[in-house]
């Protein structure tokens, strides 16, 4: 097993594998921007390196650096989380090139998954259903209309070489089609510097469901069931659970077997997840294979109890997965709700500023993985996403009322958050029937009616931080007429001692 592994990430996620490290024992190194001198994840880690400004393209996207500093720390492996360089093939490769062992799928892997047009190639070559489109890359205008003819309007174009919603555009009649692929394009090439795009046939309504898988290096492949991700927003995945309200033992099989074939058919390794999408005859199809960590992979670890984190360790230091495919059983609901700093009222525009007052919700069957606290600044230059909140029930209906205690419990003051979307779609008959697709928000949650009831919510969460703020100005006052804590003092003096 490694003795120090660098996380080359920020965040809830890197201080979610931080602590991975601290209880297997491993030494950790973290790297900084100039706006994550205080961060969490720069405080937690037994060794924090700045690494550049404040911009992700100076700091935590500068692969030589990063490289630099596993050098420097004597880290032997590196685990990128998601997001930044998670899925960046030059950045595994450049891991490899220096005898450091990059926490994730080879090179190779990546390349081929990352690219979603060679990927429908290869999962078709191995009978793995996938949705109807262009062979390749679509270029011509007449080529492009060629293949919507034959496969039907509407059709979504896609950016081969990213993912996340950007590069996409759903085409519902042939007079938008030219200038929705220009738009993909300029997109494409702006957010993953490769304006390749293809087209497949749109799902009209579809479910999005995705496999965990682990995979080692000596020919060891598992599934850790499903999760559904289909409360979504413009692409993003806001509210993810497990198992799915529409799942059956017969499609559960089907799909788990796909998955695994998908897996072998690539030849990857470590942990991914292969999503499909289920359509309203539920059949499947594939979409894609994230090769990286999920943020959502919490879901699975409390319906499994597997510390997905650290089994890529092992099967990155070369161990065999003692794991079988007959030892993984499913056990209760679980839900997570994505915090992030975000104002819901105001199109979800990101929110920053200094958070003045955190309190994150407790009891049995509640996770909380944060990447900040009280009086920690959110700074603007990378994703709103703060902080995760999960729970586990034994049933979905004791899931979803656990949820809505544990959201009524989480306060965040100083800067707008989901926390108010969130406890509306708990309270939302068709999310708690199970009842939901990929168009849940802008079907259900658009109408006047639900809109009226989230300003409704907004409000009063509005109206109870107000409270909270007084009530801390008065005990802040009491306070400074006491002696200062000696274990305040303390913690304060550890912390400037890191900076």
């Amino acid at each position: 097993m490694f003795k120090k592994i660098l996380v080359a990430n920020r965040g809830e996620i890197a201080v979610r594998i931080l602590r991975a490290c601290r209880e297997m024992g491993i030494s950790s190194v973290s790297v900084y921007s100039d706006a994550d001198r205080t961060a969490l994840h720069t405080y937690y880690a037994d060794e924090a390196y700045h690494i550049g400004a404040a911009a992700s393209s100076e700091s935590y996207l500068r692969i030589e650096r990063i490289i630099d500093v596993a050098k420097k720390s004597g880290a032997e492996a590196i685990h990128p989380g998601y997001g930044f360089l998670a899925e960046n093939t030059g950045f595994a490769r450049a891991c490899e090139d220096e005898g450091i062992v990059f926490i994730g799928p080879t090179s190779q892997a990546i390349e081929l998954l990352g690219d979603k047009i060679a990927s429908k190639k290869t999962m078709s070559k191995a009978n793995i259903p996938v949705i109807p489109g262009s062979d390749g890359a679509i270029q011509k205008e007449s080529e492009a209309i060629n293949i919507a003819e034959r496969i039907g309007l509407p059709v979504l174009i896609k950016a081969a070489g990213g993912g996340g919603g950007k590069g996409m555009r759903v085409v519902r009649t042939r007079e938008e089609l030219v200038g929705s692929m220009k738009q993909a394009t300029n997109e494409a090439r702006s957010a993953f510097g490769d304006p390749t795009i293809f087209i497949e046939k749109f799902l009209e309504a579809p479910r999005h469901i995705e496999f965990q898988i682990l995979a080692d290096n000596h020919g060891n492949v598992i599934h850790l069931f499903e999760r559904e991700c289909s409360v979504q927003r413009r692409h993003q995945k806001l509210i993810e659970e497990s198992p799915s309200a529409i799942m059956t033992p017969a499609l559960r099989k089907e799909m788990g077997e796909a998955a695994l074939k998908a897996v072998q058919a690539s030849n990857y390794t470590n942990a991914g997840t292969v999503e499909f999408m289920v359509d309203k005859d539920m059949h499947f199809y594939f979409l894609e294979m994230n090769t990286r960590l999920q943020v959502e992979h919490p879901v699975t670890e409390l319906i499994t109890g597997i510390d997905i984190v650290k089994e890529q360790f092992k099967i990155a230091s070369g161990e065999r997965m003692a794991l079988k495919q007959k030892d993984i059983l499913m056990r209760g609901a679980s839900i997570e709700c994505r915090i992030s700093a975000e104002d819901p009222e105001n199109n979800f525009a990101p929110s920053t500023g200094a958070i003045s007052r955190y309190s994150a919700p407790g009891g049995i069957g509640i996770r909380v993985d944060e990447g900040v606290y009280e009086g920690f600044t959110v700074p603007i230059h990378y994703d709103p996403l703060i902080a995760k909140l999960l729970v586990w029930a034994p049933s979905r209906a004791a899931a979803i009322d656990r949820m809505k205690r544990a959201l009524q419990e989480y306060s965040i003051c100083g800067i707008r958050t989901s926390i108010p979307f969130h406890t509306l779609v708990m309270n939302t008959p068709q999310f708690v029937n199970g009842d939901y697709d990929t168009t849940f928000i802008d079907k259900v949650l658009g109408k006047i009616e639900y809109r009226k009831q989230y300003y409704d919510i907004a409000a009063i969460g509005g109206a109870l931080a107000a409270v909270m703020k007084q009530k801390e100005v008065s005990t802040a006052k009491e306070e400074s007429k006491k002696q200062t804590s000696p274990w305040k003092i303390a913690g304060r003096q550890a912390m400037m001692r890191r900076q």
